[in-house]
């Protein structure tokens, strides 16, 4: 059993009645998300976000409802109903994914206990039996401080990293790794390193063949996005578009198997379930260079740093069937860095 869920609760109020202008980008939908329909359709969301493995999502959907259902006693009797809103990533390597071990009560207190502050990272949560670019993966965290005009804003990412072949992962614009691969990566205990060339004609081919059936190469993610910029749906979804650059940047090329998802939120102007008034009044962030410029880099950048901190957080773990998945090699990275790296990486 490596498995869990985590939690990404808008603000501490009730979410069904404060409900945050939301957006959801498909970039590839091989996954089973549930409730990005109706929230692509009204903007908004109604309750927290789940994130948990594939063969749990409905699990933590129905968790979602029954969270709803405790707190606003009118859904589905003097009120309409509620959408949940729920996404995964498979951890079928490392986990017993068919044991469906994850409990309608994991999610309620994962919902519970959620709090402000640091987000922990790697093996936690919903990313406690992922793998991504042939690591250990995870959950990962990144922001980014945004000032414009008179406002100051925060533009925050959370991913659930589940994606990629070791030859494609790069970090930095390197190709770290190839260059692992090279080294004979994982079979070759840390050393001094070789030239990527010296390395290709030392380790046969067959070890350098992609992915057998076992582990196909595609794998998923699930981004969120979470600011305080008073944005609209449609100008979340700009931004929440934007992230897929960072994703590319880490290697991934949307594989055919990899359910690419990003969720987006805004924290600014609650829209209220039961408004007093007809016509509300919202404020909405100018749509020029001077200020989705920095949002959309943040983004990608957001994106792109918080991947590369789920694999640096993540550990190595021995799942089911003594399958095991490597933490990433932190002292063989830096000095592949500090070689390639074309910003000289300092460490």
């Amino acid at each position: 059993m490596r498995t869990g869920v985590t939690a990404v609760v808008p603000h501490p109020g009730n979410v069904f009645r404060e409900r945050p202008r939301a957006a959801c980008y498909v970039f590839n939908g091989y996954g089973k998300s549930v409730g990005l329909p109706q929230l692509a359709e009204l903007g908004v969301l109604e309750t927290p976000i789940l994130l948990t493995n594939t063969l749990s999502v409905w699990t933590a959907a129905n968790a979602l409802v029954t969270h709803a259902l405790e707190r606003n006693p009118e859904i589905g009797s003097t009120g309409g109903t509620v959408n949940p809103v729920a996404g995964e990533c498979s951890d079928a390597y490392l986990n017993d994914m068919r044991g469906r071990h994850v409990t309608e009560a994991d999610c309620l207190r994962a919902l519970e206990t959620a709090t402000g502050g640091p987000v922990a990272e790697g093996n936690v949560g919903a990313g406690t039996g992922m793998s991504c670019l042939g690591f250990k993966g995870g959950i990962g965290t990144s922001s980014r401080a945004l000032t414009f005009g008179s406002g100051d804003f925060v533009l925050g990412c959370l991913v659930l990293a589940n994606f990629g072949r070791l030859a494609d992962f790069r970090l930095d614009g390197v190709p770290v790794g190839r260059e692992l691969e090279a080294a004979g990566w994982p079979d070759r205990p840390p050393g001094p390193p070789a030239t990527v060339e010296e390395e290709r004609r030392r380790v046969p081919s067959r070890e350098r063949m992609p992915a057998g059936p076992e582990e196909p190469p595609g794998g998923s993610i699930m981004i969120v996005v979470a600011t305080d910029a008073p944005l609209t749906s449609r100008q979340l979804t700009r931004i929440a578009r934007r992230t897929t650059f960072g994703l590319a940047r880490t290697g991934s090329v949307g594989a055919h198997g990899s359910g690419d998802f990003v969720l987006a939120f805004t924290t600014a102007d609650l829209e209220p379930a039961y408004p007093s008034e007809p016509v509300l009044v919202r404020r909405t962030l100018v749509e020029d260079d001077r200020h989705f410029g920095p949002l959309f880099q943040g983004a990608a950048e957001a994106a792109e740093e918080a991947i590369i901190n789920a694999l640096f957080a993540a550990e190595t773990v021995r799942g089911r069937d003594g399958h095991e998945r490597k933490g990433l090699p932190v002292e063989q990275v830096i000095e592949i860095l500090r070689r390639r790296s074309p910003s000289g990486y300092r460490g």
